[in-house]
């Protein structure tokens, strides 16, 4: 099922801006009656040692190795929660798949590459743990949603992180994220982005171009070609339109990847992922078939 139409004009009349407040009132009438059996939720497992190191799994009840799908939420790299996107959890697991929903670090008191090394982290912890709880550790996809889409595209495009296909990704899904800090900085005034900038400048540290090179995954792929779902929302935030795009074009041109693409139709940055558990499958549908390609056998 696509958008409805009531619904079609509710997210017309939001636009496209930070709107994030409205969204989840919009939804949050069809998300607290949406069914949540056939589940078994097992809540706050740690995956390390800092207070935000903690994850859920949604296990579907009776499977056994299960795909699994890790997903970070978003939250401008300054706040955001993993209880905030128990819609995916529901949704995925009473469609079988193991779902894994981790916190991560924040800045200001975590910076730069935090957040890709808990990627890190948490896909440690799957490969040790995630069997006893119905998945399959090496049926693995990762997704993430704005800032947890841009970590997640630091931990699998970089090497440094040691997140790839040879530990049991078999592909990742970006939502709508942040991949290039340089060109942000770089067009704070185009894409309407405050200066100082509260989420990058708090993350990665600097404000300087130069500094930002290092930091900005778009610059800096270097794994080999793996399948890749890159998407963004047709009401979405310009830079991350702009960035998406990017992303995809120099993925395909300049490094042998065939990412799909996927532009969430009537959508804005928020929600694409709030809508996912309410009938609406604009992402969930194309993120499910992506992982039955890629994931569904050994």
């Amino acid at each position: 099922m696509t958008v409805p139409l009531d619904m079609q004009a509710a997210l017309a009349r939001l636009g496209g801006g930070f709107n994030l407040p409205a969204v989840q009132a919009l939804y949050a009438p069809a998300l607290a009656a949406a069914p949540r059996d056939g589940v078994q939720q097992h809540t706050d497992l740690a995956y390390g040692p800092h207070v935000r190191h903690r994850l859920d799994v949604f296990q579907p009840e009776g499977a056994t190795a299960t795909p699994v799908l890790v997903c970070l939420h978003g939250g401008g790299f300054i706040r955001g929660d993993k209880g905030h996107r128990a819609n995916l959890g529901w949704h995925f697991a009473q469609r079988g798949i193991t779902t894994v929903l981790p916190n991560y670090r924040l800045a200001p008191d975590s910076r730069w590459p935090s957040g890709p090394e808990d990627v890190a982290a948490v896909l440690a912890w799957v490969r040790g743990h995630i069997a006893a709880l119905g998945g399959d550790p090496a049926r693995v996809v990762l997704m993430g949603e704005s800032a947890g889409a841009a970590h997640v595209a630091a931990a699998v495009l970089m090497q440094r992180f040691g997140v790839h296909a040879g530990v049991g990704i078999r592909g990742a899904v970006l939502c709508s994220g942040p991949y290039h800090a340089r060109l942000e900085r770089l067009s704070r005034a185009a894409f309407g982005i405050d200066t100082p900038d509260p989420r990058n400048d708090a993350y990665f540290g600097t404000d300087d171009p130069e500094a930002l090179r290092a930091c900005s995954t778009v610059l800096q792929v270097d794994v080999a070609p793996f399948p890749l779902l890159i998407s963004q929302a047709e009401r979405d935030l310009p830079q991350m339109q702009v960035q998406a795009g990017e992303l995809f074009a120099r993925l395909a041109s300049a490094h042998g990847f065939a990412p799909q693409w996927l532009s969430v139709p009537h959508h804005n940055h928020f929600s694409q992922t709030q809508a996912i558990h309410t009938g609406d499958e604009s992402l969930s549908g194309p993120v499910a078939d992506f992982i039955a390609r890629h994931a569904a056998a050994r």
